[in-house]
């Protein structure tokens, strides 16, 4: 098993930039794919980026590509989401979720059987 805890949401400008953090715990954390999964108010949860066991190979919706990077650092067991440019659309709730085997893809949140409990991130115009 494993548990996730996100941070590092807030408020921030249009243009401006954040980095959220996604802690686990447990012994094998570089077993599981990870994803980061936002929800609006009022929108169902959509994916935003996935990365790989290692790392090497990464995903992102078409809405946040070239803004926003995922990278994993497995010796300090902790995702990150580095989010550029940001805009108010961006502005949601922000959850890491994880799982040992991809029984679909990494866009489906059913995929993923662990999960965080979420970061505010909020852009203002």
């Amino acid at each position: 098993q494993v548990q996730l805890v996100e941070s590092g949401g807030g408020l921030v400008q249009a243009g401006g930039s954040l980095r959220l953090s996604c802690a686990a715990s447990g012994r094998t954390f570089s077993a599981y794919i990870i994803g980061w999964f936002r929800q609006a108010p009022g929108k169902e949860r959509e994916f935003v980026a996935g990365a790989s066991r290692s790392g090497g190979s990464t995903y992102y919706a078409d809405s946040v590509k070239g803004r926003f990077t995922i990278s994993r650092d497995n010796a300090k067991n902790t995702v990150y989401l580095q989010m550029n440019s940001l805009k108010p659309e961006d502005t949601a709730v922000y959850y890491c979720a994880a799982t040992a085997s991809l029984s679909r893809s990494y866009y489906y949140s059913d995929s993923y059987g662990y999960w965080g409990q979420g970061t505010q991130v909020t852009v203002s115009s």
